[in-house]
């Protein structure tokens, strides 16, 4: 135990005593999920209460607009993971947080439908380049044997974000919904530039080696890895398209929480928009939880068993919603939402990871996400049409709950591929 405990950490730590540099990228990566999380993503559904009483628009235009920044942003995946992988993370998630925070400045002057859609649309582009497949290139680079773990430890800046999603209501109820998201595109910018900076692309560049451990010192470990594989030979393994499409069920239903959890709660449930807020908070901090455990064990346990686990937990939770009466329904829907989310996660990442390696990794994922967003924009749109046509969410979120009761047998099927040494 002794013997381990300090080669962990020899992983963590230069000789010298220096933290070992990809964990700065690590809090690097966090500050920006975080941003997005608290001022987008997790924010977007007190959005829509607001959206809705100032111009009236129906639950299924304003889910129609977070679903086309999804489409946006899987269509422009491949693109993304190319430019990533040929020109490093640095340099997109620059222009990425910019684009970002000018689509929020320009949201905070939205008078019309089409200008709505056109801002978002710029928030979109800005929160991809800027957000999650950018970083991710960078820490599977970085980190190897501890790869689960640093993409959770990101990720927390995501779960922190929602839980300081009540600060974003409480301005949007002092301030209004238009000077919120002015200073927020500010915000964005201030804070995102200096931890886009931060984030450096191989460590080989740099002296380093993945998890810090000294050139040469872990042979073992390097003999381990398979080959990397290019995006062509990853889309030839039946194991790509199955972990694409499990990920695409399970983004199915987190997008429909994101943007439908609060008016549900508000309007079916008669619960006020703080208490809402506190809803939003409790799922991340489960999320959070979720994800520290979900680091840990996705270095220790088979990761295709926890993915299983995780989508029949994103099942019953749903369903669970779906005829919640009381406060303590909802509570437990938000635990078994959260800890899924959160466990799920960052196993997305270090699974693929795992079964194709780092060399395209941007690229892998951008084709990915063709498919991944189809779940991450239809989520909002079918949930937003079976409320308006039944008058209430239930029937929507239990057909999201038998989607992601399907998407388990994908990870199930996702054997981890025979690595290839030809093009």
């Amino acid at each position: 135990m002794k013997t381990r405990a300090l080669l962990a950490l020899q992983k963590t730590f230069k000789p010298s005593g220096q933290l070992f540099y990809g964990w700065y990228i690590v809090a690097s990566a966090g500050g920006l999920q975080m941003l997005a999380s608290l001022l987008w993503m997790q924010s977007y559904g007190a959005y829509v209460v607001l959206l809705q009483q100032e111009f009236g628009w129906s639950k299924t235009i304003v889910a129609g607009a977070f679903a086309l920044t999804r489409i946006e942003s899987g269509i422009l995946g491949p693109l993304q993971g190319w430019l990533v992988d040929r020109f490093g993370p640095r340099m997109i998630l620059r222009i990425g947080v910019v684009c970002f925070g000018i689509g929020f400045i320009c949201f905070s002057q939205v008078q019309s439908l089409w200008s709505f859609y056109a801002s978002f649309a710029l928030i979109a582009l800005g929160s991809s380049l800027g957000g999650f497949a950018t970083v991710m290139v960078a820490i599977v680079n970085w980190f190897r044997q501890h790869r689960s773990k640093a993409v959770a430890f990101s990720q927390i800046g995501y779960a922190l974000g929602g839980m300081a999603v009540p600060l974003v209501v409480l301005a949007l109820e002092a301030f209004g919904w238009r000077a919120t998201a002015l200073y927020s595109g500010i915000l964005v910018m201030l804070l995102g530039l200096p931890m886009a900076q931060a984030v450096r692309h191989r460590p080989q560049t740099y002296g380093e080696v993945p998890d810090g451990a000294l050139l040469g010192t872990t042979p073992d470990a390097q003999a381990e890895q398979p080959l990397d594989l290019t995006a062509k030979q990853a889309m030839a393994t039946s194991a790509f398209w199955l972990i694409s499409f499990g990920h695409a069920a399970a983004l199915l239903t987190v997008s429909a929480v994101m943007v439908h959890l609060v008016p549900h709660l508000t309007e079916g449930l008669g619960f006020s928009l703080s208490q809402a807020a506190l809803v939003i908070t409790l799922v991340t901090g489960c999320q959070l939880v979720g994800q520290l455990g979900g680091g840990v064990l996705g270095d220790r346990l088979d990761k295709r068993l926890l993915c299983i686990i995780c989508m029949i937990a994103h099942t019953v939770g749903l369903l669970i919603l779906a005829y919640a009466d009381s406060t303590l329904e909802v509570v437990v829907f938000a635990v078994f939402h959260g800890l899924a989310w959160g466990v799920r996660g960052p196993l997305m990442v270090a699974l693929r990871a795992d079964y194709f390696g780092a060399a395209s990794f941007g690229t892998i994922m951008g084709f990915s996400s063709l498919i991944v967003m189809l779940g991450m924009s239809l989520g909002p749109i079918v949930a937003g049409l079976f409320a308006d046509y039944y008058g209430d969410y239930q029937v929507g979120l239990m057909v999201l709950a038998i989607a992601a009761f399907l998407g388990s047998f994908c990870f199930l099927a996702a054997k981890r591929p025979v690595p290839l040494t030809s093009a």
